[in-house]
């Protein structure tokens, strides 16, 4: 899901015992170049963990749509 680098996420998860069970992640992508930027989020249940790991890989090799350089994927975990 793609979130809005100006917004403000104000919306919370229902807590409880399956939000013990949920990874959060966050990922920016950006151009080394610095003329693209986007950010990303997504959960992934524990017992589900390799749908991350395909997403990771391919995060992993995208390149910029303005100049064709590889970009930047910062992965932030909230576990």
């Amino acid at each position: 899901m793609e979130i809005d680098i100006n917004k403000k996420n104000d919306d919370k998860a229902s807590s409880g015992s399956h939000d013990d069970n949920l990874i959060n992640v966050r990922v920016i992508i950006s151009c080394p170049t610095g003329d693209y930027k986007k950010k990303f989020r997504n959960q992934f249940p524990r017992e589900q963990m390799d749908l991350f790991l395909v997403s990771a890989r391919v995060f992993d090799w995208m390149t910029c749509p303005r100049c064709g350089e590889l970009l930047n994927c910062n992965f932030e975990f909230n576990i």
